[in-house]
């Protein structure tokens, strides 16, 4: 049977959001507690470092967007896992916190080319009824990566391995996840060259502005939830009947297991409208952040923070996807970018914050905060702010 664009570019872009906004993106906070013994980091330090790694996700995002213009979707994808690669066996050597930060720099920065470019052939390729479907699968390639990250982190300590021996893993995997691009996208040619009208400042139009703003909440509470939570689990003791080490890959698990509902966005946004969906989730991403501050220690606190988070996450991921592609069908790729460049900002501006706040105060005040922000959102959102066509 002969594949079709759905099933090609629904695998490529699966495994590439699987490794890129897996263990690259993800996998520096799955690992903080050992960061912080291996290399004496405070959460100050954690916080400036994970927002490093969303900086080098911000660059990504510019540099994916001028290489798509210029040869299409395939190099951007592909330079993308190859960063992957090289930050991930980076961070497996790294010796110093200068090599670790680059290392993981290096791995975020895959994030931003590896995942805006197949908004693109999706637009061009794919059925207007299918793109929903399409767009979701790709972006939930992250929810397994996620999970298969926390279960590589629980494994190197069932196996009592080095957690440098965890990250050659992940290099192992983005090394696969390049060959599947490799192949999977050789066939996908570039956009034709259609002016359009359209530019960076035509996206600011004010119609867009609560999807930017929804998209920088985004980024905020994402950001922090993968930089500390798994460490605030682990400081509390962990959990009955299990080793505080492997709590960190559980919170993953749970994250990613439960982020596979972004398979589902595309029912539940026509159930409910827009407007409540995303009102739902500003909610999920501060309950989730309460929980950490409020029942670390228990297993039902972590099995429903990690879940809300992953909810949150891989929903709204996908909610984003769509609402920008809808809002601008003749810059799809673009205004996917302009939105990922305000969650980046947000990844980098939350931990940053939060690590200073984390040390100034205590991480339970500093979660508590960052818990109002979507819940604010969440309350001051109205159906005229979630217009999905232009």
């Amino acid at each position: 049977m002969a594949i079709t664009y759905f099933q090609s570019l629904s695998l490529a872009g699966f495994a590439a959001t699987a490794i890129s906004y897996g263990p690259a993106r993800m996998g520096f906070g799955l690992f903080v507690p050992e960061f912080k013994s291996a290399f004496s980091l405070s959460s100050t330090a954690v916080g400036l470092i994970s927002g490093l790694g969303f900086f080098g996700f911000f660059l990504g995002l510019i540099l994916a967007e001028a290489l798509l213009i210029r040869a299409g979707p395939r190099l951007p994808v592909l330079s993308g896992l190859a960063a992957a690669l090289a930050g991930l066996a980076c961070v497996a050597l790294a010796q110093s916190p200068a090599s670790l930060a680059l290392g993981v720099f290096l791995a975020a920065s895959s994030a931003g080319f590896a995942w805006t470019p197949f908004n693109d052939p999706v637009h061009r390729k794919i059925r207007d009824q299918d793109r929903p479907s399409a767009l979701a699968r790709i972006s939930t390639g992250t929810s397994l990566g996620i999970a298969l990250a926390g279960l590589v982190g629980i494994g190197t300590v069932w196996l009592d391995l080095h957690w440098r021996a965890g990250w050659a893993v992940f290099a192992g995997a983005a090394a696969a996840a390049l060959v599947i691009n490799a192949f999977g996208l050789r066939d996908i040619d570039m956009a034709p060259r259609v002016d359009h009208g359209l530019d960076w400042r035509d996206l600011l139009r004010a119609r867009a502005h609560p999807l930017f703003a929804m998209a920088l909440v985004f980024g905020i509470v994402s950001g922090i939830y993968i930089a500390f939570a798994a460490d605030h689990f682990w400081n509390r003791g962990g959990l009955d009947g299990v080793p505080t080490a492997i709590t960190p890959g559980l919170v993953f698990v749970f994250f990613g297991l439960f982020g596979l509902s972004g398979l589902l966005t595309g029912n539940v946004k026509d159930r409910l409208g827009l407007p409540w969906l995303l009102r739902g989730l500003m909610l999920c991403g501060a309950v989730s952040l309460i929980l950490v501050a409020a029942a670390a220690g228990t297993w039902i606190g972590l099995i429903a923070s990690a879940g809300l988070q992953g909810i949150f996450v891989m929903m709204t991921s996908a909610v984003l996807a769509l609402w920008s592609e809808r809002l601008f069908p003749d810059a799809p790729a673009l205004s996917f970018t302009t939105t990922l460049l305000a969650v980046a900002t947000g990844n980098m501006l939350g931990p940053v914050t939060a690590g200073w706040v984390s040390d100034t105060f205590s991480p339970e005040v500093m979660l508590i905060g960052a818990a109002i922000l979507p819940a604010l959102a969440a309350g001051l959102l109205r159906k005229r702010h979630a217009v999905e066509r232009p």
